[in-house]
């Protein structure tokens, strides 16, 4: 089976960071989508990734390589932001795209309830939004937001390697169910 694995924004995207400056968004995503990929080869997955490591991929260039690829699921990392300076604002959130089939809702409420089982996280739901990643692509594609970096306590833990193996265990969990 074949998995696109999304690290959402790029290694440059302006903004995406701590309110301390000490962890950009990416580093967060594409260490989760590393360990992703280990978890799910080890178990037999192709994973082919939609970002570079080096350059800020644009999102039409990641949703044509996701449909060219011939892959069966697609989930984007991300971290959370609410403003720029840290907030209350935390918990984990998925998005599905508002017109997705039922097995796409199926799998985005999956991930959300692994994802929250393996952080024990507040859960902020399975929702519905208009992104790219959801809306221009062929398969089930679901995007997670891991905890917000403008979250004191959360930050801590999206920059912790124990918090981003239980991100990526969760996200693992969810896909090898996914096609049981």
């Amino acid at each position: 089976m074949k998995i696109i694995i999304d690290a959402g924004h790029g290694p440059g995207t302006i903004g995406k960071r701590t309110p301390d400056g000490r962890m950009r968004e990416f580093h967060f995503n594409n260490a989760v989508a590393e360990e992703v990929k280990k978890r799910l080869a080890a178990d037999g997955y192709t994973v082919l990734f939609s970002h570079q490591q080096d350059r800020d991929v644009p999102l039409k260039e990641r949703t044509n390589f996701a449909n060219r690829s011939g892959a069966e699921l697609l989930v984007s990392i991300h971290a959370n932001a609410s403003g720029n300076n840290y907030s209350a604002a935390q918990g984990i959130e998925s998005f599905i795209y508002p017109a997705a089939p039922a097995r796409t809702r199926k799998f985005g409420q999956l991930l959300q309830d692994s994802l929250i089982l393996s952080t024990q996280r507040k859960d902020r739901g399975l929702k519905t939004a208009d992104f790219a990643m959801l809306r221009d692509t062929t398969m089930p594609a679901v995007l997670v937001e891991c905890g917000f970096m403008t979250h004191k306590h959360e930050a801590a833990l999206l920059q912790s390697d124990d918090y981003r193996k239980r991100c990526a265990r969760a996200i693992s969990f969810a896909i090898t169910c996914m096609e049981r």
